[in-house]
């Protein structure tokens, strides 16, 4: 159980240098240098490796993924667009359910791409979208429905009871941050504050491009380098336990960590909260592309790292508490 506590130090250490990501960091820079010169070697030395990798991801993701993100996000980037001119007058709550439900039905990184939207064209204030990019991330439920509950887990119930339990928590979140906000002068909004409004449809698919080639890449690129590693672990450390090999696969890519942990542990009597850990903490590759979608628009990723440290601890707790015990 010690993979949760690792992902937990892995956010704290992003949280704690988040400031000094944006200077030059002397340290900070050697060690990427260094990690880089690692990687490039690790693929020269196991060139085939890599290229299964690189399969492994890329089915992952258009099986996974694809299939499921590209029309949603077109559709909820158009939406966005066609309701500008609406939410002129929209109040403040209405705003906040409109961005959580688009979240929660598209998966991530759907809820961070419209949150910089509403951002940019000056339908929120900075802070109100910084608390938003934190409380708006959730799994695709089609993600969680399909490959998790049904492929993976073969289970019926599975799927809806991770997915209450999820929202309930940032549905808790979202009220709060409500009364914390409510208070506040809404931003002047106007439909002139960008361009996208001339041709909604045209620049919804403009826009979602990018969005699917940072998921696409991302996973591509995590998969591989967890490929890489699990094969030149197993050549140097023969007797490493697999339970290593497993944390490592659902800290870089949680599609490929859990397809590999449902496989390993088949049997394991306490799956199910491996799973929950698993969705709750997501993994390096879906925190990157939130992060980088969040600093396209100036966003701060701390109040998404506070919310995603309290997420890991309370909900497979309250999971395990109320559906194992």
């Amino acid at each position: 159980m010690f993979l949760p506590f690792l992902h937990i130090l892995i956010l704290a250490f992003a949280y704690v240098n988040d400031k000094k990501l944006k200077r030059d960091d002397i340290m900070f820079a050697t060690i990427q240098i260094a990690l880089c010169i690692l990687l490039i070697l690790l693929l020269l030395l196991f060139p085939q490796t890599a290229h299964s990798g690189t399969d492994l991801g890329l089915n992952l993701f258009m099986e996974a993924l694809f299939p499921y993100l590209l029309p949603y996000l077109i559709l909820t980037q158009w939406l966005l667009r066609l309701t500008a001119p609406m939410r002129a007058k929209t109040k403040r709550i209405s705003l906040y359910v409109q961005a959580y439900l688009i979240s929660a039905l598209g998966g991530y990184p759907t809820g961070a791409t419209t949150i910089v939207y509403l951002k940019n064209s000056g339908q929120l204030h900075l802070k109100e979208a910084n608390f938003l990019l934190a409380v708006c991330h959730a799994p695709s439920p089609l993600f969680v429905l399909g490959f998790v509950s049904l492929d993976l887990l073969n289970s019926n119930t599975f799927g809806w009871l991770f997915l209450c339990l999820l929202h309930s928590f940032n549905i808790c979140c979202l009220v709060v941050g409500y009364f914390l906000f409510r208070k506040t002068d809404p931003p002047t909004i106007s439909v002139h504050n960008t361009v996208l409004y001339t041709a909604p449809f045209s620049e919804s698919i403009k826009e979602t491009a990018p969005t699917i080639l940072l998921v696409g890449t991302t996973i591509i690129f995590f998969t591989t380098i967890q490929t890489i590693l699990q094969q030149g672990l197993d050549k140097m450390l023969p007797t490493i336990p697999q339970t290593v090999e497993l944390a490592i696969a659902a800290i870089l890519e949680v599609t490929n960590g859990l397809k590999m942990t449902v496989t390993e542990f088949s049997d394991f009597p306490y799956l199910s909260l491996l799973v929950v850990i698993m969705l709750t903490m997501q993994s390096i590759s879906i925190h990157l592309q939130i992060f980088v979608i969040a600093k396209s628009a100036k966003l701060s990723v701390r109040p998404y790292i506070k919310f995603r440290l309290l997420s890991i601890i309370i909900v497979p707790t309250i999971y395990a508490a109320f559906f194992l015990l």
